[in-house]
Order: structure tokens, then C-alpha cells, then sequence
């Protein structure tokens, strides 16, 4: 079985090329990147690599030839018509090349009244795929706990997080395991014929007094938390370019959406996903 990753030189891609490399042949992974000249390494470790561009259908038809199962993680772009409109060519180049599998990445903010600025692409996901006759599981992340390492050091300084979300939980997951349940869930024939969403979250969400205590714990430093507002936050992280995006997941996340939990994890990998205490602790320089 041939299996392909698309973003496999990104954050979750390259992870998912990972796990997939502990369980099966390089010969039988795929890697499809943006621009093969970034990929020097996955061509140099005997990897299948694939150029595509989402947004130019002939290319992708191309790279998903002999392809079984298509694992999906979706550019990083604000657009919702950008998103819908690169779905569209990936469904089409599978249905053109026969490729019968779809694993698609997706997130927790799905909600019909969420006003995080993609929920409507993560709200289309599923309802088109219904629709369609391909196998497919779609893997629903929570937020990943990975940038909260990096942040660490801006947090100490501020001595607080300030994520505009009030009392309400997140719930998180780390790339690495998203990767893994990705990896398994191409693997499995029965999850692939399922056409069911799964939730991947750590096992119990938190408040953000809760998060900082045990941030707290981890850096020896003591960190609370003094929410600003989504306003102000858009402005605070404007300068990184997409300030008001995440201030508008973030006002969903005040509204009671970013929480949610679920045990698919363990049911897909047969183990827990990684706790947010040792997570931290294992990644955190001090």
C-alpha cells in the first residue's frame, strides 16, 4: 500500500512521515511537498518526494498516481476560499487517479456559531466528504500544545497568560501524537472505512489558572493568568501577522469551543496521549 503525505517538509506533514516511517517501508510513503528544493533531506533519506501546488489541479493528479490512501494536512492559509477551493482539487485528483483512502487533517473549531475565522472550512470538511464515496477518517486536533514551549519565555516575562477565553477550557494535543494517531489511522483498514470524525485531545482539557500553575511547576517561575481582550490581543501579536485570526479562535474559545475530550486517541494507538505536565517538562529548556 502506497501512502501519501501532503506538507511532509511542515510541522504535523514531517511528523506524520515520521511515524509512518516506525511501521512501514520508506518505499510505500509519499512524501508531497510545495517545493522539492526544501525536501533535500526526505529525497537524501529515500523518500518518494512529490511536487504539488494545491491551487493548480494538473499537479496534483500527477503526484497522486499509485497512491492508495491519501493522508491530507491542509496549508496554512486564512483564506476560506482558498481552503474550500484547494479541497476541491485534492477530491478531484483523487477520484481522477482512483485513490480510494483519505485520512483529513481537521480542528476542534467546527461550530455553526464559532466566529474563529476558519470554522467555516472545518464545518465544510465533513459535509462534503459525506458526500462523497471515498473511505476516509477525519482526524479533529484540539489545540496543539506545541508553540506554548516557545511562548514560555514571553509568559514568564509577562508573569500570566493572556488568552481572552475567561473560565472556559482549551483542550490540547501535541503534534507528535496527533502525527502518530494520523499514522495509525492510515493503517487501519476498519478506521478508514468508518467515514467518522475522531477527536484528539490530551486526556482532560484546562482552565488557564490551570494551565499556569503547572507552567508554573515546569519553569520555576510563577506564571498566572491576567486575560486581555480580544481586541487588545489581535493588536499584541498584530506585528506576527495574523493577530486578528487567532483573537477571533480565541473569542470561540470564551465562548466554550475549544474544549472538548474524547479517548479516540487510545482507541486508535492503544496508548494514552502524552499529559500536558510532561510534555512541557521534557521540551522546556530552563
Amino acid at each position: 500500500m502506497k501512502i501519501a503525505v501532503t506538507g511532509a517538509t511542515g510541522h504535523l506533514g514531517g511528523k506524520v512521515v515520521e511515524q509512518l516511517s516506525k511501521k512501514i517501508a520508506k518505499e510505500d510513503i509519499i512524501a508531497l511537498v510545495h517545493t522539492k528544493n526544501h525536501a533535500q533531506n526526505l529525497i537524501d533519506s529515500g523518500y518518494d518526494v512529490r511536487e504539488i501546488d494545491f491551487q493548480k489541479p494538473f499537479t496534483l493528479e500527477t503526484a497522486f498516481k499509485g497512491i492508495d490512501t491519501l493522508i491530507y494536512v491542509a496549508s496554512k492559509t486564512y483564506k476560506v476560499f482558498d481552503r474550500v477551493h484547494e479541497l476541491e482539487n485534492v477530491l478531484e485528483a483523487m477520484e481522477n487517479d482512483s485513490v480510494k483512502n483519505l485520512v483529513a487533517m481537521s480542528f476542534i473549531a467546527d461550530q455553526e456559531d464559532n466566529p474563529f475565522i476558519m470554522t467555516p472550512f472545518y464545518g465544510y470538511l465533513p459535509r462534503r466528504l459525506a458526500g462523497t464515496k471515498f473511505n476516509y477518517a477525519i482526524a479533529k486536533n484540539s489545540l496543539y500544545a506545541d508553540p506554548l514551549v516557545p511562548y514560555l519565555p514571553e509568559l514568564i516575562e509577562r508573569k500570566g497568560l493572556i488568552y481572552p477565553v475567561g473560565d472556559q477550557e482549551m483542550s490540547f494535543i501535541s503534534l507528535e501524537d496527533s502525527a502518530e494517531a494520523m499514522a495509525d489511522m492510515a493503517l487501519d483498514e476498519k478506521i478508514l472505512q468508518s467515514r467518522k470524525t475522531y477527536l484528539l485531545t490530551q486526556s482532560r482539557a484546562y482552565t488557564m489558572p490551570e494551565l499556569g500553575e503547572i507552567m508554573t511547576r515546569v519553569t520555576d517561575h510563577e506564571i498566572g493568568y491576567h486575560p486581555v481582550s480580544v481586541e487588545e490581543f489581535g493588536r499584541i501579536y498584530a506585528s506576527e501577522g495574523d493577530g486578528d485570526e487567532l483573537a477571533s479562535m480565541y473569542a470561540g474559545g470564551a465562548m466554550g469551543y475549544l474544549h472538548g475530550l474524547s479517548d479516540d486517541f487510545a482507541h486508535i494507538t492503544g496508548h494514552e496521549p502524552e499529559a500536558m505536565e510532561s510534555f512541557l517538562t521534557r521540551n522546556y529548556q530552563k
